[in-house]
């Protein structure tokens, strides 16, 4: 465990000294370090019965992080007057890529009951920032676009949960079908969540501005106090039965919107540790849950991941768009940058958890072969794509 532990952390050390020449290649943060910690799977260092169990935890507090950095650096007064794209891919898309994904899976899980199919489907619809960050902080692409891309894989993740769940309980035939109870579940996840995590954001906005005023904290401090509001927004709304992931990101942005410039070192100080928290979630991934599925990696389950990153969100993307002045590249270019990642594979923990037998294990296997394909392809085109894209987007 320690030779395994020494080999993590000089890797993250050598990655830090070389990251910012790395993020204008095809090698990005999340695809090394899950290759890193596939890597020390294999030479027995860090027993993965170890690492196991702090996955749950670590893949869960990193994501709750990241959804709140990337809502409190959105531009809100912005997305209030320009937030078509962003609420058509949410209310249009990601629906659109549960229904598409369900039919792409039908051919490839034969013998499955339809609520797993439907599962599968919803687990591998949501997208995620941390994947598609050398692309939402790339100045050649569009503000608009960064922005748009941002908002999405900010809140897909938490609109897809309930769904998520259901299906999940159905498929293990844990519960009633009792279609008022899940109604109410989801009304409770999509109302409370956003009203607790605006409640959270708005006071911890305030008392952070009186405190500065007041001359009571500083730079050295601050950053941790955002952390800690975005820990608290989850726990809230999760307490009285509303989405933490959602209460989360909407904390960000009533956070963010009211500090604007006046905490820049909370921005930077917590991007700093949201990164290393990312870092160490993949390379947890690549440990624990890379070798298992890969074991079980067949034609069939590649064919259906391979639909699911090519056929099936490009094609709900753009249906969704339709009759809105997304130009048609800029559709192809919010159809591909939907990389699956920490949501996919957190998740697909949860069902793991719910659903007994080979179920659980195979939609595991398909979630997580989904994450590493998925930062494979989406990394290396991630940097060449934004430069094409800008090249056409200015042509057009």
């Amino acid at each position: 465990m320690a030779m395994g532990l020494l080999f993590a952390a000089a890797f993250a050390m050598a990655y830090s000294m070389v990251a910012k020449r790395l993020s204008t290649t095809i090698l990005t943060a999340p695809m090394l370090f899950l290759g890193f910690g596939y890597l020390l799977a294999q030479t027995g260092w860090m027993p993965s019965h170890g690492a196991d169990e702090a996955l749950h935890l670590v893949a869960e507090v990193t994501l709750i992080i990241l959804l709140f950095l990337d809502a409190a650096q959105t531009d809100l007064k912005a997305l209030r007057s320009r937030h078509i794209w962003p609420f058509r891919m949410l209310l249009l898309g990601l629906p659109l890529a549960v229904i598409i994904g369900s039919a792409w899976a039908l051919l490839f899980l034969p013998g499955w009951p339809l609520a797993a199919i439907v599962l599968v489907a919803a687990i591998m619809a949501p997208t995620d920032a941390a994947l598609g960050q050398s692309v939402v902080t790339n100045p050649l692409v569009p503000e608009r676009v960064r922005r748009a891309l941002t908002v999405e894989s900010g809140l897909n993740d938490g609109l897809a949960l309930p769904f998520i769940l259901l299906c999940a309980s159905l498929t293990a035939n844990m519960v009633e079908s009792d279609a008022t109870n899940w109604l109410l579940f989801g009304a409770k996840q999509l109302v409370l969540g956003p009203a607790a995590g605006a409640v959270m954001g708005m006071i911890g906005g305030r008392v952070l501005l009186w405190a500065k005023d007041n001359d009571m904290t500083s730079d050295t401090y601050e950053g941790v106090g955002a952390m800690a509001l975005a820990i608290c927004a989850y726990l809230g709304a999760d307490m009285i039965g509303g989405n933490g992931f959602i209460a989360a990101f909407v904390a960000g942005l009533c956070f963010g919107d009211l500090v604007e410039k006046r905490c820049k070192f909370i921005f930077e100080f917590t991007e700093s540790e949201g990164q290393g928290l990312t870092w160490m979630a993949f390379l947890l991934i690549g440990l624990v849950l890379v070798p298992p599925a890969l074991q079980h990696l067949d034609l069939k389950m590649l064919g259906l991941i391979l639909g699911s990153l090519l056929i099936v969100r490009p094609l709900a993307i753009w249906l969704s768009l339709i009759r809105t002045d997304a130009r048609p590249v800029t559709r192809l270019f919010f159809g591909w940058f939907g990389p699956r990642g920490l949501a996919t594979a957190l998740f697909a923990l949860i069902v793991v958890e719910k659903i007994s037998g080979d179920f659980g294990e195979t939609i595991l296997h398909i979630a997580v072969n989904t994450v590493w394909i998925s930062a494979l392809l989406h990394g290396i085109t991630a940097a060449p794509a934004a430069r094409a894209y800008s090249r056409l987007d200015i042509e057009e």
